[in-house]
Formats: C-alpha cells, structure tokens, sequence
C-alpha cells in the first residue's frame, strides 16, 4: 500500500520509555527501517520493532553503560560497545550472545560492520580503531592518527576502505588491504559527527558541530561541495537509496541537498530535538531522537519532499543560486563493486589472541532474554526457515490527519507468469477437427504451465525479500531453464541487480542455454554472457592479476570467486567459438562475444 494525499509531511509517531535510566545511545536498523536497538546507562541492550510500544528483547552483559550499538547488514546480529571499553556481539535469531571482545582501553564510542565478512571495526575515546575477526574473537588490526576520540566509522560498499570521522575535526579514509591511511580531510572547523559513503559512487559525505554538510570526492580526494544555514550541530546524514540526494538532520530540522552544484532543494521542520539516526522505509524517512530515558520516532513523508529542481532560496548563503534539472548534476564517477563474499584476515603480530576462560566466563554472564515472543518470532524466525509463501510486507505509517491508500505496483517477475497463464488460456475457433487437434496438447501444456507457475511463484517469494541471489539459485534447483530465463530476462533489464556472487551461479547455465534448440533461451544466454564480460571481466582479471595484500587479505574469497568465474568463462568461450563459425540467425551475435571473450585467451 502506498500513502497518498496527507495533509502533513512529518509526524512523531510514538514514545515509548525504553530504559529504566538513561539511554546512552541507539541505532535504526538500515535495512528495514522498522528494527531499533538501544543501548542505556542501565548497561542493557534492548530490541524494539519501529510503532510497537513493548521491548522484543533484552540484552545483558556489559557491567558499564552501553555507548554505542550496530546492526549488521541482515539484521540478524547487534553489536554493542560500553564505557568499559568492551565489545559484545549477539546472534538475535538464536538469542544468544557470540562474542566478548576485549581490548580498548576506554570507552567505545563508534561501531561498523564490514558489508562482505564476519568483521567489525570500533572507535574509541582513546582514539585508537580496531577491526576485529569476530569468528576468532580477535584484533586483526589497529590504526592510529586521530589525537581525540573517534564518533563514526563506515565501511565503503565495496569493502575495502575505512572512514572515521572524529572529534579533532578530522576524516581520515584507511585502506584495508594495504593496512594504512590514504588521504585525511581537513577542511570541518568543529568535531565531526558522522560520515557516510555513496550507495553506488565515490562519494563521501559528512555531518559537523561546524553546522556543515561536506561532499568529498573520493577518486580525486578533494571537497566537492560544502552546505550552509544548518541551524545547529549535523548529528545524522543518509543518502537516498538511489543516491540521487542527501538528507542531513540537526536539531528539528531535516534538509535534503544536491551538489554539483551546492543545493538545498527542501527544508522540513520536524520537533524531534536532537536526532539521532535516521533510516527509509516505504518512502517514509524513520528517525529516533532520544532524551533521558524516553525514545521517540517520527516520520517524514519523502513523496512530499523535494528532491531536485529549484532549490529554497537564501539557504546557501553568498552564493550565485544556480537552477539545475536533477539533483546528481553531470560529473559521471567511478560505481563500487561489491562482491557478496565474505573476508579473511591476516594478523599483525601480537594482536591475534584465543579465548581465555575470563572470556568464556563473560560469555556465561551474558544474556538474551526474549521479552515478547510474538514479535521475537514475526520479526527473526522466517530468517531460518524457508518460506513456501511470499513474507509479510511492511506498510507506510499512515499519517495523523486525512489521507488515503492507493495500490501501489511491486516489482517481482510476476508478469512473465501472468503473460502465460493469458497465453494458455487462448484459443482458435475453427471447425470441430481444428478444435481436435489444439485440445490434444492442451492437458499437458496445462500440466507444464501450472507447475511453472508454482515455480516461479517459489521464486518470486524469494524475489520479494530482496535477496536476488538466493532468488536464482532457487530457480537454478529447479532444473528448469524456463524457469532460469524468466529470471535472466529481469536481471538483463536492471544490470544494477548483478553481482559477482550471480556469475558463478548463472554461467554453467548460460552454457545449456547456448546450445538450446530454443531461440529465445540462446537470445537470452547471449545477453546474459554480454553484460558478465562488459561488467565484471575487468574485475575478474584485475582482481587475478593483483599481488598478495599486505595487510588484511579481504580479497581473498573473492579471488576464489573470479577463478572461479574465470575457469567457467573458459569452458564457454569453446562453445561460443563453435557457434560463431555457423550461418544463422545469432551469427554475429556469436562473433561479438567472441570478440569479447578474446582477452580470455591472453
């Protein structure tokens, strides 16, 4: 359902008293926008679902309050880090906690997942930073520079990069492979507070005390754009998923920017304090802000907003206003990769230890106590099961005052389904022999048609959680190409959806559809192999060509994945060298690939 019409554009949404002293700090699940964690001087971690006014569960532990917290990706685990200097990692689904990990030597004040593998990286008031192996609960890794403490880490898309943004009013960007800073940005007069990188280019964006939103251009290292007229301390950025624009909040207020030039294209006034995090869900924007021990939300309604065109006048002060068409302007960069593996780390010496029984005690002492097993269950039970029907959908919040739904259009690949079931339905009138003949086939072709449904229904539910590549590999168990190109035949209409992890599940069936004696599986097969090699032949051979890391090794299961890519893309080129010797229809089709597939030889 889609919100359509309100009379207001931002809301509070509830309150809820989510300590019994004072929260310390709280983070909104990314993914879903509906997931809270919050962390208090109480020294508990308590999960909330976003609208729900009672806690699904309590985490204790940690014997200092709790400074900071993070979700990892999938919103399966929650991090925690304390005044203490300890770090304490829990599996929500299971409701146990994993991992004690010990090693600052004053409080943690920052904490980021890294998006490809089982690390973590922390921030601390002693200004040190640590990546940490959380399999093997150790530090594989520290950086130093900053001389205050460090309040925000983030890791780039793609994984290789670290930036932290701290209170000496610098940004430092680490790489993780070579193990050492590779450009500081200087030019924040106050503490930073938070930085965030582009969903899809080199950008990276960050929030100040200064009362400036900075763009920094990440192939060049240079400051793009600067924003003003933020009436107080930035405290929460985030880019728009399509990273077509910037929302910065501060003190109740929310802007949205473009750059390229500097723009404010909306101002909105919302009375939530001080915010603290922001996250979207269904076009809605979901922020928390937090006072003593209350927590409270609001909503923004993001199709009110706007978020290209004319900016708001006087917003960016002493500056020609200039008039732009969208809000990406015209500088074309560099998009990140991001291969869906997971990493491996090497150790510098001495940083690597086991677990001591002090650890395993600490373990022991830590809980998870499930509060309320009705949402426990609705929100971390489906991760462990495999759902035969599609999942729950959230829905938009609806807004206080008069507004009303409308149906909105979900993308899934339902529409080939439906194009056949209208296809199986047609008939041809003729005389009674005509009529004969069609309907010999027709029990089978129902028979064919109703199973292929069912199929693409298993896949569509898959389809519809977000997860492409568990998608296609479902359709791949299936052993039914019809079944495979249905699903190409999407993936080839939204070459952003491709990812590293897809090639080495689609190309041992691009070989059957290839040598298919059908001519729409071969049409299909062919632009399928076309994008791989456009897309990632560069990756594969750059990523197989590259020497040993120096520092943490996160390349490493991806290089198993481009040799893998690598042998299969070798096995093809045979097949499609064959066909490009043939007269027929996908002749020179053939020969582009073969073309494409030249430097395979080399």
């Amino acid at each position: 359902m889609a919100l359509t019409n309100t009379t207001i554009t931002s809301w509070k949404l509830q309150e809820i008293v989510a300590h019994s002293s004072n929260v310390s700090s709280l983070v909104l699940g990314k993914a879903s926008g509906r997931l809270l964690a919050t962390g208090g001087e109480d020294c508990r971690v308590n999960i909330w679902a976003v609208s729900k006014p009672n806690c699904i569960m309590s985490l204790t532990g940690h014997t200092s309050p709790v400074e900071c917290i993070q979700f990892n990706s999938s919103e399966e685990r929650v991090v925690a880090g304390s005044q203490s200097g300890s770090l304490r990692l829990w599996d929500l689904e299971a409701a146990k906690i994993l991992r004690t990990l010990m090693g600052h030597k004053a409080s943690v004040c920052s904490l980021d997942f890294h998006p490809m593998g089982e690390y973590l990286a922390s921030g601390s008031v002693d200004s040190n930073i640590k990546l940490w192996d959380v399999r093997r609960k150790g530090c594989v890794f520290r950086y130093k520079g900053h001389t205050q403490p460090v309040h925000c880490l983030a890791f780039s898309p793609d994984g290789k990069w670290l930036a932290s943004a701290s209170d000496d009013s610098t940004i430092k960007l680490w790489d993780l492979i070579a193990g050492k800073m590779i450009t500081e940005f200087t030019s924040h007069t106050s503490a930073v507070n938070v930085v965030q990188f582009h969903p899809n280019e080199y950008l990276l964006a960050s929030g100040s005390a200064d009362r400036t939103v900075k763009l920094w251009d990440l192939e060049k290292f240079n400051m793009i754009g600067s924003s003003e007229g933020e009436t107080g301390a930035v405290r929460s950025i985030l880019f728009n998923p399509d990273g077509s624009c910037l929302y910065s909040g501060s003190e109740n207020t929310l802007r949205v920017y473009g750059w390229e030039p500097d723009r404010c294209f909306d101002v909105v006034h919302v009375g939530w304090g001080k915010v603290s995090d922001l996250a979207i869900s269904n076009n809605q924007m979901i922020a928390v802000s937090y006072s003593q021990n209350n927590v409270s939300w609001y909503v923004v309604d993001l199709s009110r907003l706007k978020k290209s065109g004319s900016v708001i006048q006087g917003l960016i002060q002493d500056k020609p206003i200039p008039a732009p068409t969208s809000a990406l302007g015209t500088t074309l960069r560099r998009n990140y990769e991001r291969p869906t593996t997971s990493c491996t780390g090497q150790d510098p010496e001495g940083e690597r230890r086991s677990p001591s029984s002090e650890d395993e005690k600490e373990d022991k002492e830590s809980s998870a106590e499930i509060t309320n097993p009705e949402d426990y269950k609705e929100i971390f039970q489906p991760h462990s099961v495999i759902s035969r029907t599609p999942p729950k959908r959230t829905e938009p919040f609806p807004a206080p005052l008069e507004h009303s739904f409308s149906e909105s259009v979900l993308e899934k690949p339902g529409p080939a389904v439906k194009i056949h079931a209208r296809n199986a339905k047609a008939g041809v009138m003729g005389d009674e022999e005509a009529l004969a003949q069609i309907r010999k086939g027709h029990d089978t072709m129902c028979v064919m048609l109703t199973s292929r449904y069912k199929n693409l229904d298993t896949v569509r539910s898959v389809w519809a959680s977000g997860d492409v590549k568990t998608s296609l590999d479902s359709a791949v168990s299936m052993n039914d190409l019809s079944i495979v190109v249905d699903v190409l035949n999407i993936l080839n209409l939204k070459p952003s959806l491709w990812k590293l992890d897809l090639c080495t599940s689609i190309l041992p069936q691009i070989e059957d559809l290839l040598q298919s004696k059908y001519e729409s599986y071969v049409q299909t097969g062919c632009i399928s192999l076309k994008l791989i090699l456009k897309r990632f032949w560069p990756l594969i051979s750059d990523t197989l060509a590259a020497p040993p890391s120096v520092g943490v090794d996160i390349t490493r299961e991806e290089r198993l994945k481009c040799k893998a890519c690598y042998k299969q893309l070798k096995n093809l080129s045979n097949v499609v060298k064959n066909r490009a010797e043939q007269v027929g229809r996908h002749g020179s089709t053939f020969k582009e690939l073969q073309l494409l597939m030249a430097p395979l030889d080399c």
